[in-house]
């Protein structure tokens, strides 16, 4: 689904009872993944909620340590992302059979990857450690592997993320802003959802055509 919509809205909620109404939100604008960040108490509840009564695939982000890729997958996240590369991390999601993105932001970081066997990483903070450029340049001696650029994204330069080949899809909070979770604007949040959505189709599309 990641490589479908091209888009993953990452998520803090401080309130797993918003759960249910995000999920229709984002469902109404199109979209069908969502990472849920452990930066919160409420996460792994939220993520109970979402993968018992949505079609959305549910995924964990901010995962730290083994346990918490553990207590997530048992709430029923169907992947793990991590701001940072933990050998252990992917190691235990590796033994659970679960996908995991970890965050790289040098070769190094790449390569270490490679050698766990991945062939997806996230790219994290992508605005500021160089942007689509930088993306493009790193996937040039790793033409293996697969990007989701996070942190920064927004509407306004998500063509220069998804015109990038390597680039699986890409993360951010600006379709579902703390501020919007916070108000319950749920309306702004399938509006944003849909743009982005819709962004992304021509996006697409248009570079299919090219090629």
């Amino acid at each position: 689904m990641l490589a479908g919509d091209r888009l993953l809205p990452v998520v803090i909620l401080p309130d797993a009872a918003a759960a249910e109404p995000l999920a229709a939100a984002l469902t109404s604008g199109g979209l069908r993944s969502i990472e849920v960040t452990l930066r919160t108490p409420a996460a792994i509840d939220a993520i109970k909620r979402l993968a018992a009564s949505s079609e959305l695939l549910v995924g964990a982000g901010t995962v730290l340590t083994p346990d918490q890729a553990e207590r997530a997958v048992e709430a029923g996240a169907r992947y793990v992302v991590c701001p940072g590369f933990s050998a252990a991390v992917v190691r235990r999601c590796q033994e659970l059979d679960v996908p995991v993105f970890p965050g790289v932001a040098t070769p190094t970081e790449i390569q270490m990857a490679l050698e766990a066997g991945l062939t997806a990483v996230k790219f994290f903070p992508a605005e500021q450690l160089g942007g689509a450029p930088m993306v493009k340049a790193l996937s040039a001696p790793f033409p293996g592997m697969r990007f989701v650029p996070t942190g920064g994204v927004t509407t306004a330069n998500l063509g220069a993320y998804l015109s990038v080949p390597a680039v699986l899809a890409v993360g951010g909070t600006w379709m579902v802003a703390a501020d919007l979770l916070k108000a319950g604007d749920y309306a702004e949040i399938t509006r944003r959802t849909a743009a982005a959505v819709a962004a992304a189709r021509e996006l697409t599309e248009g570079a299919d055509d090219a090629r």
